[in-house]
């Protein structure tokens, strides 16, 4: 009886133990989520105004096809309805302060064989609830092609691909905080 009584004992304490490391380890996976962990409660519109083009480099349409990639990315998300200035709880300010094109890979013989658009955008987001602003920071991505084949197609890709990126990092800086 007494073995028993022991062994029960010892049962009951190794089982809360493991409970316990379960919980302490696992108990709060499901409380996190990524999407929207950063936007104030009261904020549900935002304004994106058309982005302004002060990077020099004559880049025909740029602000308007990063305001357009922008507006897209934050429709799909759909954590912020994209409304106008007048409506919108939240600003979100663009302005395009450089663009880039360099040398990313270069061959033997100095041949450039990949280049590397670059493109950086200063952005403020404005809580026009509170009246305060919520970040300013400066966001910079890129795309790359060849100089070898797509000449101007390929260029243009590229310019696309860096908006396309930056356009992502704005937003999850955005919805997510990151």
């Amino acid at each position: 009886m007494i073995k028993l009584s022991v062994f029960k004992s010892l049962y009951y304490r190794i089982l809360f133990l493991f409970i316990s490391i379960l919980m302490i380890n696992f108990g709060g996976c499901c409380v996190y989520s990524f999407t929207g962990a950063s936007v104030p409660k009261h904020l549900k519109t935002i304004a994106i105004p058309l982005a302004i083009d002060k990077s020099g480099s004559g880049e025909a349409g740029l602000g308007e096809s990063l305001t357009s990639n922008l507006t897209q990315k934050f429709i799909d998300d759909n954590t912020l309805q994209v409304t106008n200035k007048n409506n919108s709880d939240a600003l979100l300010q663009c302005t395009i302060v450089s663009l880039t094109d360099a040398p990313a890979v270069v061959a033997a013989g100095e041949n450039v064989t990949s280049r590397r658009i670059t493109i950086t955008v200063q952005v403020v987001y404005k809580d026009l609830v509170e009246r305060k602003t919520i970040f300013s920071k400066d966001f910079s991505n890129y795309g790359d092609y060849s100089t070898s084949n797509g000449g101007i197609a390929a260029r243009n890709n590229a310019v696309q691909k860096a908006i396309d990126n930056i356009s992502e990092d704005i937003l999850l800086a955005t919805v997510s905080g990151w």
